[in-house]
């Protein structure tokens, strides 16, 4: 028998403290895009939202971005708030939903901001600057990637290896996903996520 009272609310923010000596640090995860393949906004999909792909982490000083799908605009309206920004975006894959949001990045067209972009080289040796790229042109979109004003910095790896931003360390490993796709696992300070 179902209740007829409505469920509490699915947190979209999961902060986990801890205390090493006397240094309080911090480890948050956002959730901006949850959905695949399509952006589904409206009053059905309120409780967990309706953008696809995009997840926010603070690791200590550290801002990491998880895919570019259209949750990513929204996270960047969201930075404008807090500019300068520096932040290092890391794609999964290439699928539209986890890149229609780039384009559409406030922050990044912003000179004062500065932005790591990290992706895996795809099969046929695409690198995730083409790849961003190639959704900016003629006919697909009127502003092209050169225009972006911040600071953008461009790095490729290979599936299973290790990236390593100051005191984190970021694990990948391949994804059962059609194509190619990735994953990620974040450790720093004893945390893993």
């Amino acid at each position: 028998m179902q209740s007829s009272e409505p469920s509490a609310p699915i947190s979209q923010s999961e902060e986990i403290d801890t205390h090493s000596a006397s240094l309080r640090t911090k480890f948050v995860v956002e959730f901006w895009g949850v959905r695949g393949s399509i952006p589904t906004p409206g009053s059905s999909t309120v409780r967990y939202g309706g953008n696809t792909s995009c997840v926010e982490m603070r690791v200590g000083e550290k801002r990491l971005i998880f895919d570019g799908g259209t949750g990513l605009r929204v996270l960047g309206l969201n930075l404008m708030k807090q500019m300068p920004v520096e932040a290092h975006i890391f794609f999964s894959h290439t699928h539209w939903d986890h890149i229609q949001g780039f384009p559409f990045f406030v922050p990044a067209f912003m000179p004062v901001n500065k932005f790591h972009i990290h992706g895996v080289i795809a099969p046929d040796g695409t690198t995730i600057k083409e790849c961003l790229s190639d959704q900016m042109v003629n006919p697909n979109f009127p502003i092209p990637l050169q225009v972006m004003g911040s600071e953008m910095k461009f790095y490729d790896f290979s599936t299973g290896d290790v990236i390593r931003i100051d005191d984190i360390e970021i694990e990948t490993a391949p994804l059962n996903h059609p194509n190619f796709a990735i994953g990620y696992r974040i450790c720093w300070q004893g945390k893993t996520v």
